[in-house]
């Protein structure tokens, strides 16, 4: 495969396995070397990272968990996670040499991805949108929000929708897909500037926020006096426990995620859930590795609605490697203004 090429490579590095709320001490930048050759026979492919996506599941992978649906990351390797790349080298003949892709990759400049990682690896077409929208609205936070609005929740036109954590990277979709749909969608948020943000940018009714409530059910039911059809879950905890009791009958909640709770040692406990039966509510948790086969059909979807300006998307992006732990931990504070991003380069 031509002369062996070694150059440096720099990587965001976990150092120990984290409790409580993660700190960019518990991170560090290391210096690193990477073959960019290779080895005849082999079906690796090596990637140029361009853009990392900072995503809040990243913080289960930061503890020992067993039995989970994602490994564990391994002190004193590389992180990885979502991100958009170009095809340096390839051994497998779906990826040729300058493709652009987005995917599983490492926190660092270049990466060696293995065939394992590669079934969730997607050829990038469509060069027209900016690239680090694959990361996002085109990437694996897009296809959260279209699955579990569209296929968990069955909506009809005239709802009412509730989304929490509703300005991050899932939740201003499906507040913008429940408008589409001629739905009543509320959003509730954890400051004022993403009030604003919901409410001026991406079309919500209505917005609050949390911090400022000193009574979750009072605000419920201030805007939605009749009750809640859907409920796009992102929060969990009191917020959970508090829409059980106003949900409608035959109501629907899609568990995307429960950010409250990941940087607890002991998660809340939820006592409304006899509502579940009371109210005839389906909730269904999902994970979006399952419905990666409806990816084409979600591209066919969106894709004209961005190009089109029907579809808002904020990203929150932050240029070097070296500042990719403060953004990751950034998350878990609501510091991020809508899908935060890393660029590592920019070609």
């Amino acid at each position: 495969m031509g002369e062996e090429v070694i150059i440096s490579n720099k990587q965001v590095i976990l150092k120990h396995y984290v409790s409580g709320y993660p700190k960019e001490s518990d991170m560090e930048l290391k210096n690193s070397t990477i073959k960019l050759n290779i080895p005849q026979g082999s079906n690796v492919v090596i990637l140029k990272n361009l853009y990392l996506s900072c995503d809040p599941y990243m913080r289960g992978r930061m503890k020992k968990t067993e039995g989970s649906y994602i490994d564990s990351f391994n002190p004193g390797s590389p992180i990885t996670g979502f991100g958009v790349a170009k095809v340096l080298e390839s051994g497998n003949s779906n990826f040729q040499k300058g493709d652009l892709v987005w995917g599983m990759t490492g926190w660092e400049e270049y990466s060696i991805v293995t065939p394992t990682d590669q079934n969730y690896l997607f050829k990038i077409n469509d060069k027209d949108v900016p690239l680090s929208y694959y990361t996002g609205i085109l990437g694996m936070p897009g296809m959260t929000a279209y699955v579990g609005f569209f296929e968990i929740c069955s909506p009809k036109k005239g709802e009412t929708v509730f989304v929490s954590a509703a300005s991050g990277a899932v939740g201003q979709l499906v507040g913008q897909f429940a408008k589409m749909l001629g739905c009543y969608v509320v959003g509730s948020v954890g400051s004022k500037e993403k009030v604003d943000l919901l409410k001026s940018k991406f079309g919500f009714d209505e917005a609050f926020n949390y911090k400022e409530e000193h009574d979750l059910d009072a605000a419920l039911k201030r805007y939605f006096p009749d009750g809640i059809d859907i409920y796009f879950e992102n929060v969990g905890g009191k917020m959970l426990d508090t829409v059980l009791l106003n949900m409608k009958l035959h109501g629907r909640i899609a568990a995307s995620g429960m950010i409250s709770q990941y940087n607890l040692e002991q998660t809340e406990g939820v006592h409304n859930l006899f509502y579940l039966i009371s109210k005839r509510i389906r909730m269904e948790g999902f994970i979006i590795f399952d419905y990666f086969h409806l990816y084409s059909k979600y591209l066919e979807m969106i894709i004209p609605k961005i190009k089109a300006g029907s579809v808002v998307y904020i990203e929150d992006v932050v240029e070097g490697l070296e500042n990719a732990p403060t953004a990751l931990v950034g998350l878990f504070s609501g510091r991020n203004i809508g899908k935060q991003v890393v660029m590592v380069s920019s070609e």
